[in-house]
């Protein structure tokens, strides 16, 4: 009776111990975002900023733009000077509909690289998503010829010729 009493217990914690083996855990995070969103950093550059840039990177490739915006809004803050830190702040602002903070983004960009194809694309973007098809299309126009090999711009010149055949909502 005590070596079947034993034997029970030692299946049933295998039964439990096996239990806990379902589901596929590894394909999330601590914050329910994918794992690459919390990816480990350290290895950016020697420049503090580069820790900054790099989650905020991460977080809007991953598309967690809020994340992205909070993180590229404290890079934008630490390095005012810093263009990348104001692109990305104001594309993820776009992203989340703040475009009252894209604006502002862009009007600090437009005094440190206006003549940047990146600049104009994301501002042609931008108008995109609020629905001003004219200026986002001069706008891309004007990032195409500074820079025809952009695939991103490309893509937003044929993204604008699509979205001009569907109905308009008012």
């Amino acid at each position: 009776m005590w070596l079947v009493r034993k034997i029970s217990v030692f299946t049933i914690a295998l039964l439990i111990l096996a239990g806990c083996q379902s589901g596929n855990i590894a394909n999330l995070s601590t914050f329910g975002d994918s794992p690459e969103s919390v990816d480990d950093v350290s290895d950016v550059a020697f420049y503090k900023d580069d820790e900054l840039l790099a989650r905020a990177k991460l977080q809007f490739q991953e598309k967690n733009f809020g994340k992205a915006y909070a993180i590229y809004k404290r890079a934008a803050e630490v390095f005012p000077k810093d263009p990348v830190a104001w692109l990305g702040y104001s594309a993820s602002a776009d992203m989340i509909g703040r475009f009252d903070n894209a604006d502002r983004g862009y009007s600090v960009l437009a005094k440190m690289i206006p003549n940047r194809a990146e600049y104009l694309n994301n501002v042609g973007y931008s108008y995109l998503l609020r629905g001003n098809l004219v200026t986002a299309r001069r706008y891309f126009l004007k990032a195409y010829d500074i820079d025809p090999a952009n695939v991103t711009t490309a893509n937003n010149l044929e993204l604008l010729r699509n979205s001009v055949s569907f109905a308009k909502r008012g």
